[in-house]
């Protein structure tokens, strides 16, 4: 308001606040003393809280105004205070009035939502139940505990050493690339393969050790329906003394067996992987079809099962292994994707959606 001390008259203030005050009216009115439910009731009354705030805050116009009764006349400036208080009165009197009302319906509504009617028969609790992840993880850990094998897990967060010197991956390998990897800060990043595991338990316990490490591994891939840049992964490793490939192919020829069925087949390709020398993909055959070829397995009658080697004796060393006295094996599946094969799922992103309408299946 501009002019000069002593030239504001109380009309000029009550004049501004009813012109800033024109909407009140309409939006007191809008808030219902009663409504249809009690979640609209309490959402109304944080409306009437937000009124509140806004007509009669610290910063709202009447607050501005208030500030202004000293540039009065001091012969008039009672006269301005109550009348400004009296218009305070009321707006606090139209808002208490309205959430007293809601208050008192929001009350009954709870009481009556939350009686109990002890005739009545008591209601069956849905039991909750686990994740097919979780379902198939459980399922390959039996197996292999069942073959001698322990289960380890360790932390997701890894040094460059345990995520890639270790395991004999170097300087320059696009596995380090940043593309490829989720680096945290210098030197430590999300762990990129379960592999890691299976380092540390050899610095714990020693050689002979044979174990698996099935946890959540994180890679820059893009999600589509086979990818996702966080999934799950099964690493299996065994070390002691005149290990050779044919305790490998004898290991996991057992393993797709007791989880496909007896029937199932499988062969080894020639592979590259750092860690591992000589390196080989896995197939099995397809547990629907058993060989001619259908959608799951892509008509081709094989699924990939994942990679295998024997142990690098880079690796072994870097966990302080003799290799002249001990070999190894090691093997690593995806966790969720034989599971999204096993449960026949198009989509692989769908384990990791939440959707219960989805997950209600796996009950």
């Amino acid at each position: 308001m501009s002019g000069d001390r002593n030239q504001l008259r109380p009309e000029d203030l009550i004049g501004a606040i009813n012109a800033a005050y024109g909407n009140f009216d309409r939006e007191i009115e809008r808030l219902p003393d009663t409504s249809e439910s009690l979640e609209a009731a309490e959402k109304h009354l944080r409306e009437l809280q937000d009124l509140r705030i806004k007509y009669l805050g610290k910063k709202s116009e009447l607050a501005t105004q208030k500030k202004l009764i000293r540039s009065i006349d001091p012969t008039r400036r009672g006269e301005a205070g109550s009348n400004i208080q009296k218009f305070e009165q009321t707006i606090t009197q139209r808002i208490v009035d309205k959430e007293q009302a809601l208050k008192h319906f929001i009350e009954n509504a709870r009481v009556e939502r939350e009686s109990i009617d002890v005739t009545l028969p008591g209601r069956r609790p849905r039991p909750g139940h686990l994740h097919p992840i979780t379902l198939m993880r459980q399922r390959i850990e039996d197996i292999f505990v069942s073959l001698g094998y322990a289960v380890e897990d360790d932390r997701e967060i890894e040094t460059d050493f345990y995520n890639f010197d270790a395991l004999n991956i170097p300087e320059g390998h696009p596995a380090r690339d940043p593309q490829d990897t989720f680096y945290t800060t210098d030197g430590f990043a999300l762990r990129s393969q379960t592999s890691t595991v299976q380092i540390h338990a050899m610095q714990r316990r020693g050689a002979p050790v044979r174990m698996i490490a099935p946890g959540r591994v994180f890679r820059r891939d893009t999600p589509d329906p086979t990818h996702n840049p966080m999934f799950y992964q099964v690493e299996g490793l065994c070390v002691d003394r005149g290990i050779t490939m044919a305790h490998l192919k004898g290991t996991l020829a057992e393993f797709v067996q007791r989880l496909f069925g007896l029937e199932t087949k499988t062969r080894f390709r020639p592979s590259y992987f750092p860690f591992t020398e000589p390196s080989a993909e896995v197939d099995y055959s397809c547990f629907s079809c058993g060989g001619p070829g259908c959608r799951i397995c892509k008509w081709s009658g094989w699924i990939e099962l994942g990679g295998s080697g024997m142990v690098h004796p880079n690796v072994l060393r870097a966990a302080n292994v003799d290799t002249e006295e001990f070999t190894g094996f090691a093997f690593g599946l995806g966790i969720d994707r034989t599971c999204a094969r096993i449960y026949q799922l198009d989509d692989i992103r769908l384990l990791f959606e939440n959707d219960v309408r989805f997950l209600e299946q796996f009950r």
